[in-house]
């Protein structure tokens, strides 16, 4: 076991972690032979494509008997173009075909970057005052000080309030607790149409872009918006032209059954922010994915090793196995499989239902998340051995 609060920082001070062997597909195994299943999919990193993907460390071998990273002020790279290319060919909506990407290193760089770009892009337009970023309330959008300025998670906002610029939220998309004390589908899905008061508040022509995940993370225990919420939210942006900035770093690329979260609403973003699942944890590497909307005026602000050769030949090679694989195309399918090929799930729900008898269950395709609301108070969350803290997500969804 690894020890807590010596030279090593990791997620909790006081936790005494195994030491992870190896991985492959779902399962983890720690130093002592023990398995797990990953049912956080890596911290959602791996969802696509799961551990052990031999394609991508040999992708990243060859790259690197060629070159890992190159002067990206002078020249281009073969594999930046290809990916371009295949995230184009995969994007959602009236994007297909029709967009642009650019690189970045983590998903909080990605909503840093995105947000840039709204900014950027209203600067062009000859709007200079538009610069406002609403958000919503129990979001989670990145751990840089921007990111968490547009954030709603106030356990990670309250210690760094005094070093960030505020940016207006409006209530959650949550039905379980709704902010209005409404019913969907008879609240006319009033937590969508807010938006409209919270940029006529601010003045339209201070509003530079509104950004949401489509399914919620751990803020919110895997959330979707509920059906026709995003419609909503695409024709108040339109109509008060104020761009949609989708937080995809946690459901692009399969986690939520299809290609992309958004793709359970009618709509489609402006701009994307994509990380995790884009090269199945091998690297750390984001992209902001934008609408072609044409102009080139402007400067792109790339972080050093934004352009480093072997991440973007991860980027590339991740993609490949993630496009070929049928879990967005029978999630059902791959469900039942599941199911059938991994007993330790039946004992996990056991374990599920010892816990809690009648779990609030959140989430869309394989990420999902119990709400425990009806937790016993004698049972604390770390009387829970860690192997079902692991897996619970999994285990929760059937």
């Amino acid at each position: 076991m690894s020890k807590p609060n010596e030279r090593a920082v990791q997620r909790r001070w006081d936790w005494h972690y195994p030491l992870m062997a190896r991985a492959e597909g779902i399962y983890l195994w720690d130093a002592d032979g023990r398995r797990y299943i990953d049912g956080s999919g890596g911290s959602s990193v791996v969802t696509a494509i799961g551990h052990g993907v031999r394609e991508i460390p040999e992708a990243m071998a060859r790259q690197a008997k060629d070159y890992v990273f190159y002067p990206a002020h002078a020249f281009s790279n073969p594999k930046l173009l290809e990916l371009a290319d295949l995230i184009a060919d995969i994007a959602p909506g009236e994007l297909r075909n029709r967009c642009k990407t650019w690189m970045t290193v983590t998903g909080s760089d990605a909503t840093d970057d995105a947000s840039r770009l709204a900014r950027q892009y209203w600067v062009v337009k000859g709007k200079p005052g538009k610069h406002i970023i609403l958000g919503r309330w129990q979001a989670f959008h990145g751990d840089n000080i921007f990111a968490v300025s547009i954030s709603g998670l106030s356990a990670r906002r309250r210690l760094f309030t005094p070093m960030f610029r505020d940016m207006p939220k409006i209530p959650p998309a949550f039905c379980y607790r709704c902010y209005f004390e409404k019913t969907h589908p008879g609240c006319g899905l009033l937590c969508a149409r807010v938006l409209e008061d919270a940029i006529c508040q601010s003045g339209p022509e201070n509003v530079a872009a509104f950004i949401a995940e489509p399914v919620v993370g751990s803020a919110l225990a895997a959330c979707p918006a509920p059906e026709g919420y995003f419609e909503v939210i695409r024709e108040i942006c339109d109509r008060y032209e104020v761009l949609f900035i989708a937080d995809e770093v946690m459901t692009a690329l399969g986690r939520t059954g299809k290609m992309w979260g958004i793709e359970h609403w009618d709509a489609t973003p402006d701009i994307i922010a994509i990380s995790k699942a884009l090269t199945g944890g091998h690297y750390p590497v984001a992209a902001v994915v934008a609408r072609a909307a044409g102009g080139r005026r402007g400067r792109i602000h790339p972080a050093t090793r934004t352009f480093q050769a072997l991440r973007i030949a991860v980027q590339a090679s991740g993609l490949l196995p993630a496009q070929r694989s049928t879990l967005f195309t029978d999630l059902r399918a791959i469900v039942e499989q599941f199911d059938r090929s991994h007993p330790d799930v039946e004992r996990l729900r056991l374990q599920l239902r010892e816990y809690a008898r009648n779990p609030y269950l959140t989430g869309a395709g394989l990420v999902v998340i119990p709400t425990l609301a009806t937790l016993p108070q004698q049972i604390a969350y770390d009387s829970l051995t860690q192997e079902t803290i692991v897996a619970i997500q999994q285990a929760a969804r059937i």
